[in-house]
């Protein structure tokens, strides 16, 4: 059943049938062989059938009628919930010699809160009408379909779960008894759908269940994007076994997992997270701005985490409690990753990854990376996007919502946190419109399914447009264009209500999937009709993202707009640079050019404005660099600084180009492209001889992507 994708290759189709059948639970049981890079084990998968989820359960009700019941007591130990403190730990069990440090953040109130059973986030799972039944026709069996890629699979059996000691409560129809298969699917009903406080009794009986016995093997086949199971009679998902074991083992060069090294050489391991329970109507979670968190990195970086990122994790929590209210888990793991991560950062629930580049120079780029992940809390996990090609949904906020919460973390004041946002703006409208010349059109579309957005096919799978292209991964137009969306919107609300109903979205939205018009929809209801000046969700979803290129309303306000203070000092101090560069190399004392202390953010804008000049002579790009000291500044300033190097063939500073490509992967990929378009032999040579000591430990996209320009 291989999907035929686009000649490109660039799509990524998602064969889930999430139309009949669900995931809502799996429970992983893995060993990791570091010297063959596999990982094998099992895990165990919880089901429930669409037809069943359009029923409440009466025996639950009864069961679970009240938080003091019985039968939502827990008889195995509490989970750790103690608060961690602010002294560092350093763990011995550890395989590599990493520092772990822990952080205030006040209790952890995860015991008390309810869990929020998300169905529509559930693990995408399928049956396939290619192989066998998509749902009640005919004689075929019922074909459940996992979303699977370069995975080994072993076995696929049936998990006996009647024979755990204790589920018998979770079934009051006595004729059930007489047909096995029916009390184990009935067992398992009732498992998922306990009410939200017995979320720990319901992980507690999750951890048994999977302990379970097989029952008889299951008929599977596997192909390139999936994996189909079988039970041979069974017809309809409701019947199809509701709990299988899968045994399977990873590939060492598949492209379902990525293999790295530490700075330290070795592999590291793997960070488990315990419950998550929804805090949004918890009283104690609504009040607490710093939740618990841990700082995981290795040894080599101890310093830097010490004097820049736990300086910096209460002021950004803090932070977004202030703008959006309630966070959504209970606790927060930082966990700095190796030099070839393929990006700054990323979030996960519970956790977020940083790239170590963001611990260099000033404390700037990992204050507004940090927000920026910390955002995510809200827009990406605690509400996604229920078509994948709605990106903005999750980086359009963040980045609107980084520059919010940075401001506050500085506690700037309201005209020098407009100021910083306005600068802020400047850049990204630098980049937008580089994007925007220098991208396919079709990849600037942050809605290309347009009207079909939200839609699936019978089965319930999906296509996600250049899911697979490696260029897509580089791309920023998805965080530029809806970030300008947001702002754009934030202003015609005003600031103080759109914050408001910012707040007021997440409490309604949040276990949520959304679209843009769940969005829309709801911020134009809050906007009086004489502010609105034509504003509709059908004129925004074409202007804004269904349309390529700059949307029309960005441009008039760019044009309008008037450039900011510190742009203008940026602007100021570009004149006396270009000045010094004309200069005859002999010139009098009196004649040397005074410069300012500029922002990271400003030197950022002075290195772009300068990368615009046809020829910088030596001796400028040296002044230029004792001035700012732009070796030692933060990757983005050296990203800059390295782009003039290359330009301007300074051969002198060619080791800060080595050193970025080295250290600073997340970052680097573009500068191969300057390296070897130029068609210098130092500079490819440069180029070449750095791809040689990293091409093993980097991402395979953007290994990839860097072959292809060097050969």
């Amino acid at each position: 059943m291989d999907v035929k994708l686009d000649p490109s290759r660039d799509d990524l189709p998602l064969m889930a049938n999430t139309s009949h059948i669900l995931v809502k639970h799996y429970v992983l049981d893995l060993d990791v062989d570091f010297e063959s890079q596999v990982i094998e084990g099992t895990v165990v998968l919880f089901f429930e059938s669409r037809n069943r989820l359009k029923k409440q359960s009466t025996s639950t009700r009864e069961m679970c009628g009240s938080e003091s019941n019985e039968a939502c007591r827990v008889s195995s130990p509490e989970p750790c919930s103690s608060p961690v403190t602010t002294t560092g730990t350093f763990s011995s069990d550890m395989g590599w010699n990493d520092f772990v440090i822990c952080g205030k953040g006040g209790k952890d109130t995860a015991g008390k809160d309810c869990h929020h059973d998300n169905w529509e986030q559930a693990s995408r799972v399928s049956s396939s009408k290619h192989c066998c039944g998509a749902g009640n026709h005919g004689s075929e069996d019922f074909g459940l379909v996992l979303d699977c890629c370069d995975l080994s699979v072993l076995k696929v059996e049936e998990v006996d779960i009647a024979a755990v000691p204790g589920v018998e409560k979770f079934t009051r129809s006595p004729q059930l008894m007489v047909v096995l298969e029916e009390l184990r699917n009935q067992i398992v009903h009732e498992l998922v759908t306990l009410p939200a406080y017995c979320w720990r009794e319901q992980l507690d009986y999750y951890a048994l269940c999977s302990q379970a016995p097989g029952c008889g093997e299951l008929l599977f086949d596997t192909d390139t994007w999936s994996l189909q199971i079988r039970k041979s009679g069974v017809q309809t998902a409701t019947d199809f076994p509701h709990a299988i074991r899968i045994r399977y083992r990873t590939k060492p060069q598949g492209r379902s997992v990525m293999w790295t090294s530490d700075q330290s050489g070795r592999y590291a391991d793997v960070c488990g997270h315990t419950e998550y329970p929804c805090r949004f109507q918890s009283a104690s979670a609504t009040t607490q701005a710093i939740i618990p968190y841990r700082v995981f990195a290795p040894e080599s970086l101890k310093g830097a985490c010490q004097e820049t990122l736990l300086q910096l994790i209460p002021l950004c929590l803090s932070a977004a409690h202030s703008v959006l209210g309630t966070h959504p888990f209970s606790r927060l793991d930082l966990l700095i990753v190796p030099a070839n991560f393929p990006s700054l950062g990323m979030a996960s629930p519970h956790i977020i990854f940083l790239s170590q580049s963001v611990l260099t120079g000033m404390r700037h780029l990992c204050g507004t990376r940090l927000c920026h992940e910390i955002a995510h809390a809200w827009f990406g996990l605690a509400i996604g996007a229920r078509d994948w090609t709605e990106e903005w949904l999750s980086e359009g906020f963040a980045t609107h919502l980084e520059d919010v919460f940075w401001t506050q973390a500085q506690q700037l004041a309201a005209h020098e946190a407009q100021e910083h946002q306005e600068l802020r703006a400047c850049l990204r409208w630098r980049r937008l419109q580089d994007e925007v010349q220098n991208s396919p059109e079709g990849m600037q579309v942050l809605r290309p399914n347009k009207e079909r957005t939200g839609h699936v096919s019978d089965s319930g799978s999906s296509v996600i447009r250049h899911g697979l292209n490696p260029e897509k991964v580089f791309m920023q137009v998805h965080y530029l264009k809806g970030y300008f969306l947001l702002r754009f919107l934030a202003k015609r609300l005003g600031d103080g209500t759109y914050f408001t109903f910012l707040r007021r979205f997440v409490h309604r939205f949040h276990g949520q999937l959304i679209l843009s018009q769940d969005f829309l929809q709801m911020l134009l209801e809050n906007i009086p009709e004489e502010r609105r000046l034509e504003l509709s969700v059908e004129n925004i979803l074409r202007d804004w993202l269904e349309s390529s290129g700059i949307p029309q309303p960005l441009r008039s306000e760019r044009r309008a707009g008037a450039e900011c203070g510190l742009a203008r000092q940026v602007s100021a101090e570009v004149a006396k640079w270009i000045r010094a560069n004309r200069r005859p190399r002999k010139r009098k004392r009196r004649e040397a050019e005074v410069f300012e202390e500029l922002l990271p953010d400003q030197l950022v804008l002075l290195l772009e404005h300068l990368l615009e000049q046809k020829t910088l002579n030596p001796r400028t790009l040296q002044s230029l660099e004792k001035t700012y000291l732009l070796s030692q500044q933060d990757a983005e300033v050296r990203h800059r600084w390295c782009e003039l190097i290359v330009k301007h063939k300074y051969t002198k500073a060619y080791r800060d180009v080595e050193r970025f490509l080295l250290e600073d992967q997340a970052m680097g990929v573009y500068l191969y492209g300057e390296l070897m378009v130029s068609e210098d032999a130092s500079q490819q040579q440069v180029a070449r001889r750095c791809f040689e000591l990293t091409k093993e430990q980097m991402d395979r996209s953007s290994a990839e992507l860097v072959a292809e320009m060097l050969f």
